[in-house]
């Protein structure tokens, strides 16, 4: 099997005087899916942000969907991030556009006809359950309803890997579980691969997936 992502003495932090995630050497098949848990300052988040690019290696080696993340061009991680969907605990949604907008954004960046776009927002939107909320700004939403819109973004343009920080972090139990069926949905049926950073793995979680722990810097999978 492919391996998406492929570590190799990987050191991460965020200066050489501090080093968070010290010679890491792990692998991610291709349409796997995949638990990285590890207590609070473990290093999770920044292991995730070093997968598109938002972190550089300090040391060692990191190669995400067949591109090598060290010293990687501007040019090159704009085009490996059209392939990405990321889920972000914070939302990040753009608060002056409606939840369509949104919705949409990767889609337009992608190049997608207008037409489509529209047509695809709509199917996502009832995916997530919020067909009724369309034309709203974030702001007017939950808590758990913004997550559930950034989720619907991360899959607007069936992307190759998913990840995702903390996705249910501080939902409540409908969203929690609309946002693990969407996520196993896109690994299921769609083949994505989907990597998730979070504290809990669900006890009722039905889809095989890998485990991944991060201690004292160190990145070792949980068999």
């Amino acid at each position: 099997m492919d391996k998406i992502i492929l570590a190799e003495d990987l050191s991460l932090g965020y200066n050489r005087h501090e080093t968070i995630i010290s010679r890491a050497t792990f692998s991610i098949d291709s349409g796997s899916f995949v638990f990285i848990t590890g207590a609070s300052g473990s290093g999770k988040s920044t292991l995730l942000k070093s997968f598109f690019g938002a972190l550089r290696p300090l040391s060692g080696n990191l190669m995400v969907g067949g591109v090598e993340m060290n010293g990687i061009s501007a040019k090159k991680l704009n085009f490996l991030r059209r392939h990405l969907g990321i889920v972000f605990q914070d939302y990040k949604l753009v608060k002056e556009w409606t939840i369509d907008k949104n919705v949409m954004l990767p889609l337009l960046i992608n190049g997608y006809a207008r037409d489509v776009s529209e047509l695809q927002v709509e199917k996502l939107l009832s995916h997530v359950k919020l067909t009724h909320q369309r034309g709203r700004y974030p702001m007017e939403l939950s808590g758990g309803e913004q997550q559930r819109v950034a989720m619907a973004r991360a899959l607007a343009h069936n992307p190759i890997l998913i990840l995702a920080d903390e996705p249910t972090g501080n939902l409540d139990d409908y969203s929690s579980k609309v946002i693990w069926n969407l996520l196993e949905g896109a690994n299921t049926q769609l083949g994505a691969t989907v990597v998730v950073v979070t504290h809990h793995i669900p006890e009722t979680f039905g889809t095989p997936y890998k485990h991944f722990n991060i201690e004292h810097g160190d990145v070792y999978e949980v068999s």
